[in-house]
């Protein structure tokens, strides 16, 4: 080891009682900050009431960071047959209950065709599970299996169907197991039962959260509502930001929203027109031959 390395490893130090990460002697960053380390869990506990005032405030920098940070992709991720993103338009994308994948219609359409074609019997395009039963009792079936096994999607599934039949607790029970897990889709929904009240008493600080968790997770219309409620408070520099991030994701309600803000003055010429770039660069992202003629044919 170098001097240079030695001497970058003294530096870090235990901010309670000072003794330096060198050999064994390893530090565990503050659970909520960057800026200090301790040797124990009492070094930690010791040093609080002199570091909880600066902790609080980086750690408002640091989830700032987090939520106006642009994601790679929106939540939905790429198909797992052809690898391209998944539209956000839920009629161009079908759920697999039995291996709980998102895959476009582009995919599925072919994979039918072929079967059709050949006289094979109808499976999943990505694990190739053959259906038995009804199509219902069947993703009934397999959901609740993978319910089980704690499976984020089945978890929020389960809870969207005890949504549906007005089952709003048990609702609420699944989709907080799901977004635990990091369920984006979960997360989100658990914003909008926190802002009406159903399944539980409404609480405007848990909705924004999950609210926020969401679009930290790359979902645009939990992003786009963060902008509206930005706006609604005149924190339009907040709200922009927020618009321009889901409106690179592919949102259309985004892009009408800062042409709204763009009229009224609160957008630059040239952020507005990296937003309408971004947005474009989205939806083409999303397209091929294959997704096309699978519209053909289902239109």
């Amino acid at each position: 080891m170098s001097a240079d390395n030695i001497g970058a490893e003294a530096d870090i130090h235990c901010a309670s009682c000072g003794i330096a990460e060198v050999d064994d002697i390893k530090l565990m960053e503050c659970a909520d900050c960057d800026l200090v380390r301790y040797c124990s869990d009492k070094c930690q506990q010791d040093h609080r009431p002199d570091h909880e005032a600066i902790c609080k405030d980086r750690a408002a920098e640091l989830r700032e960071e987090i939520l106006f940070r642009q994601p790679e992709s929106s939540h939905l991720g790429d198909c797992p047959i052809c690898c391209l993103p998944l539209p956000l338009d839920p009629n161009k994308y079908v759920k697999y209950f039995c291996c709980s994948k998102v895959i476009c219609c582009g995919c599925t359409t072919s994979n039918m065709m072929r079967q059709f074609d050949e006289g094979l019997p109808l499976v999943c395009p990505f694990c190739r599970h053959l259906s038995s039963e009804s199509e219902e009792e069947e993703s009934d079936r397999q959901n609740k299996k993978r319910c089980e096994a704690n499976d984020p999607f089945a978890l929020r599934e389960e809870g969207r169907t005890h949504f549906v039949d007005g089952e709003y607790e048990r609702a609420f029970e699944y989709f907080t197991k799901a977004a635990d897990l990091g369920e984006v889709v979960a997360q989100f929904n658990l914003s909008l039962m926190y802002r009406e009240g159903r399944g539980v008493e409404k609480d405007k600080g848990k909705e924004l959260y999950y609210a926020e968790e969401a679009a930290i997770g790359g979902h645009p219309t939990a992003r786009c509502r963060l902008g509206c409620h930005e706006g609604g408070n005149s924190r339009y520099d907040r709200a922009v930001k927020h618009w321009i991030i889901a409106a690179k994701l592919g949102h259309d309600d985004s892009v009408q929203r800062l042409k709204g803000m763009y009229k009224s003055g609160y957008v630059s010429k040239e952020d507005f027109a990296s937003a309408l770039r971004g947005h474009q660069a989205a939806v083409d992202a999303t397209k091929s031959p294959q997704r096309e003629e699978a519209e053909k044919l289902l239109a």
